[in-house]
């Protein structure tokens, strides 16, 4: 096998059990060249060993899978596989008839690093974000399979967008398995109990944004008699929960098309009327904002998309966050509640709360913190790679 031998001192990340290896920490290679997605394995500047991954060209070299010595083969993607789906048991998110869609594999949250398996129904839908996992996914698929049995109906493979293209892999999104007679391409989910279409094929990520569930919930508590506004609502999750919690109206909205149709959809399947408890707007948020009077709603949402995926955008990052953040602080009635996210994985969660912070100060308003809001337990956080925790959220209460 290949061998990644580290310059002197670099090994120390990976002895506090880091899983990524970056490319100015690799001293040479020896074995081979090696392709990208092969296992390799990583030593020390003296010849200790450290572990075994996927190599990848890039500014991650070495993504680890294992800090033992050990083989990369059917036993261990089944011992992974089953280690995840034990975790979610443990979560009460396996057969809860409350609860069908939920995340089975959280990348290095669960020691599986660019690996992203979501579960809608009776279905997985796979993401590699790696050359690696996208050539072991055929492996994946057959421990799915033998984790889950026959109650498992389909596994559909959504890597075409997130692997790297650049590796030469034949990307191209489609079924890995099939049981017999299963011909869909999207399922009636519960969400502690709300029903939401989703499409794993034509939707964003895998098909929806699972990682809100809790503060969905959170949302769905503040909600009895209010009148709400979901900024970049996608397919509408926080606006069920606001129905189904009582609201007295909601306003939903987002720049694309397809997603508010399918926000419409996921009104009715709750058995709310679109037009009279709620209203679709496919409208550029922030537009939206800045047109629509104050003191309209007392509760809203502002749960952008990721406004830096680089360290080099997070200073216009903060910006946007804070031109966001005010806007909303200064529209929402007196007595309003905010709940406002940030999925920028390089703005952490102090950038974010100064961000909010100055826009609250450039209101002049009174505002109160009521909640700091993360992840859920299916989208865990590995205690040697805190920047798995990506999801930053504050509920604020505006006077």
């Amino acid at each position: 096998m290949v061998k990644i031998i580290l310059n002197k001192g670099k090994e120390q990340s990976l002895k506090r059990f880091h899983p990524w290896v970056f490319s100015g920490a690799v001293k040479r290679i020896e074995g081979g060249d090696p392709a990208e997605g092969d296992v390799v394995e990583v030593y020390s500047f003296d010849g200790g060993y450290l572990g075994c991954g996927h190599y990848q060209i890039g500014s991650i070299t070495v993504r680890i899978l294992s800090f033992k010595k050990e083989t990369i083969d059917t036993a261990f993607w089944y011992s992974a596989i089953k280690g995840a789906y034990d975790a979610r048991r443990t979560l009460g998110l396996v057969e809860n008839k409350d609860t069908d869609a939920y995340r089975l594999v959280h990348g290095e949250g669960d020691f599986l690093p660019g690996l992203i398996i979501d579960i809608y129904g009776r279905t997985a839908v796979l993401q590699a974000h790696s050359a690696g996992m996208f050539l072991a996914k055929e492996e994946i698929a057959l421990a799915l399979r033998k984790v889950y049995g026959e109650w498992l109906l389909a596994i559909y493979d959504k890597s075409e967008g997130t692997a790297p293209f650049k590796a030469g892999l034949d990307l191209k999104d489609g079924y890995l398995y099939k049981a017999p007679g299963f011909e869909a391409d999207a399922e009636t989910v519960l969400e502690n109990g709300n029903k939401f279409q989703v499409n794993w094929v034509e939707g964003q990520k895998t098909g929806f944004f699972l990682d809100q569930r809790d503060n969905r919930a959170l949302v769905g508590k503040y909600s009895s008699g209010k009148n709400v506004l979901n900024l970049f609502c996608y397919t509408g999750g926080f606006s069920i929960y606001a129905l189904n919690g009582g609201a007295a109206h909601v306003d939903s909205v987002d720049s694309s098309r397809k997603a508010m149709d399918m926000v419409v959809r996921n009104v009715e399947l709750n058995g709310f009327q679109e037009g009279v408890q709620h209203t679709s707007y496919c409208e550029d948020a922030i537009e939206f904002m800045r047109k629509c009077e104050g003191n309209k709603y007392d509760l809203m949402i502002v749960d952008p998309p990721a406004f830096a995926k680089h360290r080099e955008a997070l200073d216009n990052a903060l910006r946007a966050y804070k031109r966001l953040n005010a806007l909303a602080i200064e529209k929402v009635k007196p007595g309003g509640v905010i709940f406002t996210y940030s999925c920028s994985q390089v703005v952490d969660k102090q950038n974010f709360a100064l961000a909010v912070f100055s826009a609250a100060a450039q209101t002049g308003r009174r505002v109160r913190i009521l909640h700091r809001l993360t992840q859920p337990a299916d989208h865990p956080v590995n205690i040697y790679h805190p920047e798995g925790e990506y999801l930053k959220g504050l509920v604020l209460l505006v006077e």
